[in-house]
């Protein structure tokens, strides 16, 4: 399965720690936006596997939400990027983030997956959830 093409949405967080002003005066939109840049930044200049960016959309506005936990205020600054892919491998391990948010196949119209490539797949979603439930336990660990 060759030609994926996706238009994929991260939203970068930024969060208030104590009152609104982070560190130097900061507000969290300040904080959104250099991270969703530094992230953006990232991914135009560190080539990932299997994945060919083809476009960069930063326009979208962010927006803030009130985090249920803690009670306070978050701000996302969200990006779409439209990217090639050699395989839907490559898709997951490229996705597979805490900032995903989207995800919309534009080519092809469809979709066949032999036996091997479908278990592959499901052993790439695997590792790919394993990882990411070591990165929220070192999280949790630092919070402690």
């Amino acid at each position: 399965m060759n030609g994926l093409r996706l238009k994929v949405r991260f939203d970068y967080m930024g969060r208030a720690k104590s009152g609104k002003k982070f560190f130097g005066g900061k507000g969290i939109e300040q904080v959104a936006e250099e991270t969703r840049q530094h992230k953006v930044s990232q991914m135009r200049n560190i080539p990932t596997q299997g994945i060919h960016i083809e476009d960069i959309d930063m326009s979208q506005e962010i927006y803030s939400v009130i985090d249920e936990i803690t009670g306070r205020e978050i701000c996302y600054a969200p990006v779409i990027i439209v990217l090639g892919a050699d395989s839907l491998e490559d898709v997951i391990r490229f996705i597979m983030k805490e900032e995903f948010r989207t995800v919309e196949i534009l080519q092809p119209d469809q979709l066949t997956f032999s036996k091997l490539e479908m278990e592959r797949l499901l052993l790439r979603v695997n590792e790919q959830l394993i990882s990411y439930r070591h990165y929220l336990e070192r999280k949790i660990d630092n919070w402690k």
